[in-house]
């Protein structure tokens, strides 16, 4: 398949610049994918949707405050700095603007918030073939256990305004959010409340966690005309016995495992075609990437945020809608999102949500 078979024109304004008042008050948009009905409703609708029994599978990841910013020690020059993947203590692989700039050797004096030096310095020490820096922090204890003093949450670079707004670091957030690692949020989540998952769970419907520390390559764009060329980012996962068991008896009784986000589909996928279609007590990293035709050995239904044009996520959707099929599934989610785009959803990581059924 092409990059191009998953173009569609999105109206500007309909990229979500900022979270709904509530968390729970945007839209879902349900997807019946055998009959290709598509309906309306709210999202706490989604109860109304699930069934004693049902697994309902959530990404417990934490997003850190990953955006650093410094000054090159020589010259002065504005270095802004994202966070990719921690190595060891105070040892990082990062994203760096500008990139040329920040050749081997580099120093660069970290900012506090306010824009004022600090006493900790980041030395260039390597460059891999993605572009990415290696970056030592020296005059630290433990970087990692300062972010929160030092960084900006790394929102999406759709979002066109100031950086971090002081409802970002709540709202850019699921309530559920446990073990620190993503550079961007698992969006799906979002939408939940603490008060609509305790509805769920009394509804009968079961709620377990895997956790994918989501990486900054979620935004890139596909750059390969073939889709089967693109190469997928790698990402740290992680799923534990509680999960595993839940997941288990849901299957072995015939209820179904309703993933929610991409994030815990590949989760979950990732280990199945590691272990014979099983879960199992699982770590490591995934850099699996699902494209039309696709099977799914352990996910029955899927509720996502809307995606980006061209996106490895589209992909992952299109071929979630019609297990098996080239390209049946690509253009129900294209007629969907049509419909989206008509109705005025909003799209992307502040957006709506769509269930597939």
């Amino acid at each position: 398949m092409r990059t191009a078979d998953f173009h569609f024109n999105l109206p500007i304004e309909l990229i979500a610049q900022q979270p709904t008042t509530l968390r729970d008050s945007s839209r879902l948009l349900i997807l019946q994918r055998k009959s290709g009905r598509i309906e309306h409703h709210q999202f706490p609708d989604l109860l109304e949707f699930l069934k004693p029994g049902d697994v309902l599978v959530l990404n417990n990841s934490r997003v850190i405050p990953a955006r650093l910013h410094g000054e090159n020690e020589k010259t002065g020059g504005k270095f802004e700095i994202l966070l990719l993947e921690e190595n060891a203590i105070n040892d990082w692989w990062a994203m760096m603007r500008p990139g040329k700039r920040a050749k081997i050797g580099t120093q660069i004096r970290l900012q506090d918030k306010n824009g004022a030096p600090t006493k900790i310095v980041a030395t260039v020490i390597a460059l891999n073939t993605e572009g990415h820096r290696r970056l030592k922090f020296s005059d630290i204890e433990n970087l990692f256990h300062e972010l929160d003093k030092l960084g900006e949450l790394p929102l999406p670079p759709y979002i066109e305004r100031q950086s971090e707004l002081p409802n970002d670091r709540e709202r850019y957030q699921t309530v559920f959010a446990q073990h620190p690692g993503s550079v961007a949020a698992p969006t799906a989540g979002l939408h939940f409340t603490p008060e609509l998952l305790n509805r769920i769970r009394a509804a009968g419907v079961k709620i377990c966690f895997v956790t994918l520390h989501v990486g900054a390559g979620t935004f890139l764009p596909v750059k390969v005309e073939n889709v089967a060329e693109h190469k997928m980012h790698s990402e740290r996962f992680e799923v534990d016995e509680a999960t595993v068991q839940t997941i288990h008896a849901a299957k072995e009784s015939g209820h179904r495992v309703i993933a929610v986000g991409t994030t815990a589909l590949r989760t979950l996928e990732t280990v199945a075609r590691k272990n014979a279609g099983k879960l199992n007590i699982n770590q490591g990293k995934t850099d699996i990437f699902i494209f039309p035709p696709a099977q799914f050995q352990i996910v029955d239904a899927l509720l996502t945020n809307f995606h980006l044009p061209e996106s490895t996520l589209l992909m992952l959707v299109s071929a979630f809608a019609a297990p098996g099929e080239k390209n049946a599934g690509r253009d129900l989610i294209l007629k969907t999102y049509a419909e989206a785009i008509q109705k005025r959803y909003r799209f992307f990581s502040y957006g709506d949500a769509m269930l597939i059924l």
